[in-house]
């Protein structure tokens, strides 16, 4: 007799709970979700119905990755960010929720009709298409190094439809743009310490592009050469990054070696200093 919908999401949250990185039990549902095409809700209103044996292999094909490590989020296939699905894979990080706090502080710029952004190391482009949507008239440039990257971030701009206000580039950070043409630059860099890197959790270090998350040498390396790229930003035109924990200190004396004073900071959701706001004098 086939297993129903409740049989297998009560086996798979207790499988969940025994992980060592902590997975939480309702991905079970997130995970069957994918496979059957269903909602969380519609599942848990049809938990008693049968579910077909190739449907349930897909899904323990599915549970055994994610017991394994391999993030949620690769294995649906999107990742919600500013209530929007942005699609993921390999190629990129996966979109955190404290890089909604660089948002909050772009909506909270004031910028002309028609502002020019650039997002520095766009990844998904989560930044980039959101601000294009959230900010009307806005036109958004995006980076990165990573010709994988930009192209699944141009496929996230084209099904969330902001195609038409976002262009994509190569590029090492900022190096050959003039960013004297832009109003406001946005980048989540990658900030983590090459010593932190084993202390990660396998759910990152080991899926995770390593590119998109620690910088060869020092955490704030990366963070320095943007600020020091951004010296060729107008005189008043802003720059908001997000930063890494303890990172606050070194990263504003790097605004100051470049001509661009700290005027704003927000905490993340643990009230750690996450994104810095610097303007140029």
């Amino acid at each position: 007799m086939p297993a129903t919908i409740g049989d297998l999401l009560a086996a798979a949250r207790a499988r969940l709970l025994t992980t060592p990185f902590g997975a939480p039990p309702r991905e079970a549902a997130l995970l069957l979700g994918r496979v059957l095409g269903l909602s969380e809700a519609q599942l848990l209103a049809r938990d008693r119905e049968p579910v077909a044996a190739d449907a349930a292999a897909r899904f323990e094909a599915l549970l055994t990755r994610r017991l394994a490590g391999e993030p949620v989020a690769y294995l649906t296939g999107e990742k919600e960010f500013w209530g929007r699905p942005f699609r993921v894979d390999r190629r990129v990080l996966i979109p955190r929720p404290e890089t909604e706090h660089v948002v909050e502080a772009a909506l909270a710029e004031r910028l002309p009709e028609r502002p020019r952004l650039l997002d520095v190391g766009t990844g998904s482009g989560c930044l980039a298409v959101t601000l294009a949507l959230e900010i009307p008239g806005a036109r958004v440039a995006a980076t990165d190094l990573s010709p994988a990257a930009l192209a699944l971030a141009a496929a996230n701009a084209r099904a969330l439809g902001a195609a038409a206000r976002v262009s994509f580039l190569a590029a090492d950070l900022a190096a050959g743009l003039d960013l004297a043409a832009f109003d406001l630059v946005v980048s989540n860099p990658p900030y983590v310490d090459p010593a932190e890197w084993p202390l990660l959790s396998p759910e990152v270090c080991a899926f995770e592009p390593r590119l998109a998350l620690s910088p060869p040498g020092a955490g704030d390396l990366l963070l320095a050469r943007l600020l020091q790229q951004a010296s060729g930003m107008r005189r008043g035109a802003r720059l908001i990054v997000e930063i890494g924990a303890g990172q606050r200190d070194a990263v504003v004396r790097h605004g100051e070696a470049a001509g661009l004073p700290l005027v704003a900071q927000r905490a993340d959701y643990a009230g750690i200093p996450r994104v810095l706001v610097f303007e140029k004098a």
